[in-house]
């Protein structure tokens, strides 16, 4: 049997949590992307498949911060920070947390904790 690669165990982790997962207008799910160098989430309403709010390292107020690398854990933690004030703005308190088949480590994990810390509840 061959071993699986990478990604391919990331896309299976992937698929076995997104089976249990599913945000509603009332607990919408707080999904996360983690590229190599970057990392994007987003508040979506899965009933009426739509992106209540978003945020990534790309962002004009991030790339703006010269001191902040977008690969890193300081910039994943603003985003998750960005992420929440721009939910709570919009009402929402309550999140599922769909962490995308990465790992709960490292940038994933500083932007959970982040979002928590800023008043979403997950």
């Amino acid at each position: 049997m061959a071993t699986l690669s990478r990604k391919q165990k990331t896309q299976k982790r992937h698929k076995r949590l997104r089976r249990g997962l599913s945000g509603t207008d009332q607990r919408p799910r707080l999904a996360v992307f983690r590229s190599n160098n970057h990392i994007y989430a987003q508040v979506i309403d899965d009933i009426a498949q739509n992106t209540l709010c978003s945020a990534s390292t790309l962002e004009k107020e991030l790339l703006s911060d010269s001191k902040v690398n977008a690969s890193t854990c300081a910039a994943s933690a603003v985003v998750g920070e960005l992420l929440a004030k721009r939910a709570l703005d919009r009402g929402i308190k309550q999140v599922v947390f769909d962490r995308g088949g990465s790992l709960y480590h490292g940038r994933v994990k500083a932007l959970a904790e982040a979002a928590r810390k800023a008043g979403l509840t997950f």
